[in-house]
């Protein structure tokens, strides 16, 4: 039995990782979100069904649809994304994450989407679906016993990353977009709210009682984060969760230092912090297909040297290995 013992061990040892943690299970949903629309998410999970390759927009995963939920007292980790993004455009690093045992929730916000730019300016209403996203994920989602209320996490990307922080305690103080969009006019944020007939001037900055924060959220990684430069050092003492934070050496559209240099040098205590040498704003999204290249090729062009794939492969392992210290 004993020998049995150690050549099962070493049998095990020879596969691989992804084939020993297991299938990804997934499911799309719209929940309900109060009297506004339905809010479309995405749910990748652990799961011991049978994995294939399914189309999922212009990509394709390998997963088990609506495949059952294995193992129970999961951790979660919640998805925010960019201007004009949508759930998926990270999920590369939710497989990762779910092929290591997390439930991974990611919404699409309303309004701020790939083919709706209605709410695009107006950030203040995205942290409220992540809360939401939470309070359907741990009573609401059919498997809501299989998480553990206590190990949650919220990842967000560009937008997602300032409501990511917003969620994690952040309060920005908005009047500080004026003088910056006057400084710098062809910035990115400066000419969202140019096309939509905002003055910077005159963004309206709510009370502080206005951001809605999660004290359920344990830890955070933030990627690039928009607006950065809105916290300073007295909004964002209300985040003391451990923060993994990343910035793009040659980011065209948060340029250095206004945006994940001042979350950096900001927060209450020092992040985990990665920069990542020649990446440019988009290589923090899942390497793009062909079929994506076509329909949007701004947000799949990278540096010449710079390798999508390879740093994709790093991105999410230090993207699980940080939840995984952080949540248990």
């Amino acid at each position: 039995m004993k020998l049995f013992a150690l050549i099962a061990a070493a049998i095990l040892l020879l596969l691989p990782l992804e084939a020993r943690a297991g299938a990804v299970g997934f499911i799309e949903l719209n929940i309900a979100n109060g009297a506004d629309k339905p809010l479309n998410i995405g749910v990748w999970y652990p799961t011991d069904a049978v994995a294939s390759p399914q189309p999922f927009r212009e990509f394709t995963q390998t997963v088990a649809p609506t495949g059952p939920v294995s193992g129970s007292g999961l951790p979660l980790v919640v998805f925010s994304h960019g201007t004009g993004g949508w759930y998926g455009e990270h999920y590369d690093t939710a497989l990762a994450l779910a092929h290591a045992g997390f439930v991974v929730a990611a919404v699409s916000h309303t309004g701020d989407t790939y083919d709706d730019h209605s709410r695009a300016a107006s950030i203040i209403a995205r942290p409220p679906q992540v809360r939401r996203l939470i309070d359907y994920m741990l009573a609401e989602w059919p498997e809501h016993g299989r998480i553990d209320a206590g190990r949650v996490g919220v990842f967000g990307f560009s937008a997602g990353g300032f409501t990511a922080l917003v969620a994690a305690g952040g309060t920005p103080n908005l009047s500080r977009i004026g003088p910056h969009c006057l400084a710098h006019p062809d910035y990115f944020d400066c000419q969202l709210l140019a096309r939509a007939h905002i003055a910077a001037s005159a963004v309206p900055n709510p009370p502080a009682s206005a951001w809605i924060h999660d004290p359920r959220i344990k830890s955070a990684v933030i990627a690039a984060p928009a607006l950065g430069f809105t916290f300073g050092s007295e909004g964002l003492t209300g985040v003391t969760i451990p923060v993994q934070l990343w910035r793009a050496e040659n980011d065209h559209i948060l340029p250095h230092p206004d945006y994940a240099e001042a979350v950096r040098l900001n927060l209450p205590t020092t992040p985990e912090f990665h920069m990542v040498a020649g990446a440019d704003h988009y290589d923090f999204l899942a390497p793009c297909s062909d079929a994506l290249r076509k329909a949007a090729p701004e947000i799949c062009v990278s540096a010449p040297g710079f390798d999508r794939i390879a740093f994709h492969q790093t991105f999410d392992r230090e993207v699980v290995r940080f939840f995984q210290k952080t949540l248990g």
